[in-house]
């Protein structure tokens, strides 16, 4: 894609930099609202389709061939935006099955799994993505791509992708009727664990938290 493309999003609704920027823009939109808690309902469901469509974003980044800044050095955008209002209301939310299990790096044998909170991953995404949007409204539409495809590849995207992960195992539990355990005790701030020591954590979900709100039948 030639830099003159990357620049002529106002004249082509269909341009990849459109496209992309649309759907960060509506993940950002979509999560601060389900942060609101106006309808905690719907939350975990909502998140998944949310994040879903993130990561086809992701992926067109990540399949696209890589994309340089005009400048050496990144402009200056000031002071990030706080995200711990975000993330507070997010972990209140989720608070039943916030905290999940995580391998880090698929590819790295023998690696225990990591206790991780969607919370935390939700937080940290939207503050890389809109470290890439403050670049897009400014104009510099080549730097925006630039940053959210590098950041796909170091951090956004497998961070996304655990959290989809964890987010679809919650809704599968619930539609297939098998009783989901909660980490009771378990925190991020925790060292290593095997599956044992997950199983020993755990703990029956209560089924008006998670079946109730998705209009499941109950888990027994």
């Amino acid at each position: 894609m030639s830099d003159a493309t990357l620049h002529a999003t106002e004249q082509n609704p269909d341009d990849f930099a459109v496209q992309i920027s649309d759907q960060v823009e509506s993940f950002l939109v979509a999560v601060t609202e389900v942060a609101k808690g106006d309808e905690p309902d719907s939350a975990i469901p909502f998140l998944l389709l949310e994040v879903s469509q993130l990561l086809l974003a992701g992926g067109r980044l990540g399949a696209h061939e890589d994309i340089v800044p005009e400048e050496r050095y990144e402009p200056d955008l000031g002071p990030e935006p706080d995200v711990d209002e975000l993330r507070e209301n997010l972990a209140r939310l989720l608070e039943p099955v916030d905290v999940y299990s995580e391998v880090f790096d698929p590819y790295e044998p023998r690696k225990a799994p990591v206790p991780a909170r969607i919370s935390d991953d939700l937080a940290d995404v939207i503050t890389d993505l809109r470290h890439g949007m403050a670049h897009y409204r400014a104009g510099r539409t080549t730097e925006a791509l630039w940053w959210w495809q590098f950041s796909y590849f170091s951090n956004w995207g497998s961070t996304a992708s655990a959290t989809l992960r964890a987010l679809q195992s919650v809704v599968a539990h619930v539609r297939l009727d098998q009783p989901l355990a909660e980490l009771d005790g378990l925190d991020t701030d925790q060292g290593d664990m095997g599956d044992e020591t997950l199983e020993m954590e755990a703990g029956k979900v209560m089924a008006e938290e998670i079946g109730g709100p998705l209009g499941m039948r109950k888990v027994k």
